[in-house]
């Protein structure tokens, strides 16, 4: 899994490119969460677009980082998710808490 970000404007920018799995999750999460910490910011926006695949502890790893960041007052939005997030993020209702942008 690799981790892309940018911030501009008070808006991170986070991109996920690989397989978002319980290979990846741990260090997946940590990685997050330095970002998180070190990068000040008002809203997060997560690309999706290139993320091949996505489990269970996946989705786990996401809804820690909505928690924390809501704690913190930070929104986060997922944008051009791929086929496969799409499916998983309409069928477990995750766009509630995280909602799409275009």
């Amino acid at each position: 899994m690799n981790v892309k970000y940018r911030n501009y404007n008070g808006v991170l920018f986070v991109m996920l490119d690989g397989e978002l799995d319980e290979h990846t999750a741990k260090q997946t999460s940590k990685t997050l969460d330095d970002i998180f910490a070190t990068t000040i910011s008002k809203q997060i926006i997560i690309d999706l677009s290139e993320l091949k695949f996505m489990d269970s502890t996946g989705i786990g790893v996401l809804i820690g980082r909505y928690k924390k960041m809501k704690d913190k007052g930070v929104s986060i939005f997922i944008s051009n998710p791929s086929y496969h997030a799409e499916k998983i993020f309409k069928l477990t209702g995750l766009y509630d808490i995280m909602p799409k942008i275009s």
